[in-house]
């Protein structure tokens, strides 16, 4: 797997939402939902409806089972996030039981494949000029969350990592940086 860059400009993620949002509603939401839970794409690709709506709308928390420990891991699904699938699914005649990210060509959800050449693609046209690519969304996950002031154990718990230095050098933080964080109670 060759190393891809987060997205760290927060214009570039709105340059590249407009040309997907142009492009579909599928592929904007895949990248939303990607770069607000911090979800591998081979965790995205299988989803279905009914994993992130219910008859009252859209579920608050998303939740997978790791395969290898057996884990329940929740993913809170957020107000950027809600947005796009209340706008996905009005688009579209849709089973509980289908793919999120069904191709337009069968039944099944797009492949790896088509996942990458959609972001590859909307990041070449949005202008970036770093290495894209699906784990950008995660990475680029990561690393807003620890620009916001997220607790990078917390990150790392999201991302499944042994350690709070093995995220930094994931999301691309360099541990001399001298990034200031504003922690802002507001009590």
């Amino acid at each position: 797997m060759e190393f891809v860059d987060p997205i760290r400009k927060t214009e570039d993620i709105k340059a590249m939402k407009k040309i997907l949002k142009r492009h579909s509603q599928r592929d904007l939401l895949f990248f939303v939902l990607g770069i607000n839970t911090g979800l591998r794409v081979s965790d995205l690709l299988p989803l279905k409806v009914n994993d992130v709506w219910d008859s009252a709308g859209v579920r608050k928390f998303l939740y997978l089972t790791e395969p290898r420990t057996g884990e329940e891991h929740a993913f809170y699904l957020n107000r950027s996030v809600a947005r796009e699938l209340k706008a996905f699914l009005s688009t579209v005649d849709f089973d509980q039981q289908d793919y999120l990210f069904k191709s337009k060509k069968n039944n099944n959800p797009i492949t790896r494949q088509q996942a990458y050449r959609i972001v590859n693609q909307a990041a070449k046209d949005a202008g970036l000029t770093g290495k894209i690519g699906t784990h950008t969304l995660r990475k680029t996950f990561g690393y807003h969350a620890y620009r916001k002031g997220i607790a990078v154990s917390f990150i790392a718990k999201i991302l499944n990592h042994h350690s709070s230095s093995e995220t930094l050098r994931y999301i691309g933080i360099d541990k001399n940086d001298d990034h200031v964080v504003k922690v802002d109670v507001n009590l």
